[in-house]
């Protein structure tokens, strides 16, 4: 049983350095090849720090495992939204009032309950794929569309027709400035990520069997949190740096990238199953925790040390509900 431990835990690792070091690559590739700051951190950075959650949806769903699949990504946007949130308000205060998080709250909660009509009629079929995918590029495009408003509105309109679209880019940190380093940097990216869900999948799915629990338990806790750690720790350096507010950018666009593009990728290459026991609970709590997400947004909730604490425990009960619901007789 220790080499399952060992199996998920260092899978889980490898995956996360993996997703690190192909974003930095990414990025200083497409840095050298002019592309707009603005695209890069809408896909590049958007679909790299979520390559984690990707890949091990697309190996769990291709080896037959779609309670880890669909588990990932639901227990994912569960855990952005109560841990990502909470626990950084431990260390300083996380103030709901940035631009645009009303209106990427209200898609988010959109594309959640899209994704919840999708999943009561199981399987997620290539149609539905196809969907979110659409929804994915109209995000894209709305995200580009509102970026550029904003920018004008305060540097004026004459730096726009001037083709100065560009926006401050400081989001990825220790972006190689040697081309043949960033080509190594993707190069060991792209080997990491499958090799990273491998041991991470058979890790979980043995402990699954270990503990009588069902792999959508796994999928939904343990790897959907290891997965998470990013969108986590990225959260808790910003916090303690006393840059809190972009905990609650960070969280919404991460579960709309999980939704759109990790369950439209997936489900375009198999359809999947969804566990009952994530249509029972899961899928309601992933709502519920959108829908808290938009009142913070929309009250322009500063969340302080006693609302982390709040959250925080809803997450460990959370956690310990999905155990006891979802062991197999």
């Amino acid at each position: 049983m220790l080499i399952d431990y060992v199996s998920l835990v260092g899978g889980l690792v490898v995956l996360i350095v993996a997703g690190d070091v192909l974003v930095r690559g990414s990025v200083s590739v497409a840095e050298r090849l002019g592309i707009p700051t603005l695209v890069i951190g809408l896909t590049i950075v958007a679909f790299g720090t979520s390559a984690p959650e990707l890949v091990i949806s697309l190996r769990a769903a291709l080896d037959g495992l779609s309670g880890i699949a669909i588990g990932n990504v639901v227990g994912s946007n569960i855990a952005n939204v109560l841990a990502v949130l909470g626990l950084p308000a431990l260390f300083a205060a996380t103030s709901c009032d940035e631009n645009g998080a009303v209106r990427n709250s209200v898609f988010m909660v959109a594309i959640t309950a899209i994704f919840i009509g999708m999943a009561f009629h199981s399987p997620l079929s290539r149609f539905d794929g196809t969907i979110l995918l659409m929804l994915l590029a109209l995000f894209l495009w709305e995200s580009v569309r509102a970026t550029r408003k904003h920018r004008a509105q305060n540097v004026g309109a004459a730096a726009v027709a001037d083709g100065d679209e560009d926006l401050p880019f400081d989001e990825v940190e220790g972006v190689p400035d040697n081309v043949g380093l960033a080509i190594l940097f993707i190069v060991l990216g792209l080997i990491g990520l499958p090799l990273g869900a491998h041991f991470t999948i058979e890790g979980a799915s043995a402990l699954a069997r270990n503990w009588g629990v069902s792999d959508a338990v796994i999928g939904l806790t343990v790897v959907a949190l290891g997965t998470s750690l990013p969108e986590l720790m990225t959260s808790l350096m910003a916090a303690i740096r006393g840059h809190a507010a972009v905990a609650l950018g960070n969280v919404i666009g991460s579960n709309i990238f999980n939704l759109v593009a990790i369950m439209g990728i997936t489900s375009m290459v198999v359809p999947l199953q969804v566990p009952p026991e994530v249509l029972r609970l899961d899928l309601w709590a992933m709502l519920a925790c959108a829908l808290l997400v938009l009142a913070f947004a929309a009250f322009k909730v500063t969340i302080r040390w006693p609302s982390g604490i709040i959250l925080c425990a809803l997450y460990a009960l959370y956690i310990f509900v999905v155990f006891q619901t979802g062991k197999v007789a």
